[in-house]
């Protein structure tokens, strides 16, 4: 098959437009991506054209055009736009890609004479590299009592709590939002095995904070958009004398910029008001944590 280029976006920027080239094969697995899945701006332009033999797809587009925006600096007027990735459903059940948002900026010299020199613009990218599809480098780690290191030990006393400090490394990507879709404790590795006690469900809400013996909650502000912090009390499962719990979470993002609904978000049960809190966006959002209905997966 053929390999795809190091850097699978290029972008000219022209006096008067830009034009976006994007090799298929954008996360460098030798799957190529559909050409009508690709989108420019947030008018979601579609390519002008495309070349089967290079496995590219190109873009022209105004500076003006397919919803880019300009912001002026003191010496460069920029325009900003961005590449989208959106996947298609492969069928009614199931999909195989992620979406994906790679942000676009023209610089333009402002103090430049047109007329005797001539303006060259320059490509400057939010983030030079595009992270490999569905490899962003998640953590979930458990850390001391003020959340400043890792904790040396996994031994808890009933009575303690327990702080999660869930993760994802975003260097290279755009911003992300971390949330932490559900937790579960089993007895074994198998996170699906039984017994089984789901402490976090319905896609973010930390349902052990409704016991009348427990103060879990989840941590506000966050320390980071891309960290989320969580403390649970300590627990282990009645009838049992190993005393030993594993703890499978379900990890995901959206973009730091996109607003939390019921899919995406982090809620805590305050038993003194007796409402359900999120740690960001409106309270509606947490009320299909008392009914137990917040829709399906993404």
């Amino acid at each position: 098959r053929a390999v795809a280029p190091l850097h699978p976006v290029a972008v000219q920027c022209q006096e008067a437009q830009l034009v976006v080239t994007v090799h298929r094969d954008l996360f460098g697995t030798g799957r190529l991506v559909r050409a009508g899945d690709l989108s420019l701006g947030s008018a979601s332009c579609l390519p002008v054209s495309q070349n089967p033999a290079e496995g590219t797809v190109t873009f022209v587009a105004g500076l003006h055009e397919c919803g880019s925006t300009l912001r002026v600096a003191p010496d460069s007027v920029i325009y900003t736009t961005s590449l989208n990735y959106s996947p298609a459903p492969s069928n009614a059940v199931i999909v195989r890609s992620s979406p994906a948002v790679v942000p676009i900026e023209c610089h333009y010299p402002r103090r430049s004479n047109v007329s005797s020199n001539a303006v060259k613009p320059t490509w400057v990218p939010l983030h030079s590299t595009l992270s490999s599809e569905n490899k962003l480098p998640f953590s979930l780690r458990l850390m001391n009592d003020d959340w400043s290191t890792e904790r040396a030990s996994a031994v808890f006393q009933l009575g303690e709590i327990l702080h999660f400090q869930a993760a994802v490394d975003a260097e290279n990507h755009v911003p992300l939002r971390l949330f932490v879709d559900s937790c579960v404790a089993t007895l074994t590795p198998d996170g699906t095995s039984s017994p089984q006690y789901t402490f976090i469900d319905f896609h973010g809400c930390l349902v052990d904070g409704q016991l009348d013996d427990a103060t879990s909650t989840f941590m506000s502000p966050r320390p980071r958009q891309d960290v989320l912090q969580f403390a649970v009390d300590a627990f282990k499962f009645a009838e049992d004398s190993s005393n030993l719990i594993y703890i499978t979470c379900h990890l995901k993002v959206s973009l730091a910029d996109q607003a939390p609904d019921p899919l995406l978000k982090a809620c805590s049960f305050s038993r003194a008001s007796n409402l359900w809190t999120p740690v960001e966006g409106t309270r509606d959002i947490c009320s299909c944590c008392e009914t137990r209905s917040c829709g399906l997966a993404r």
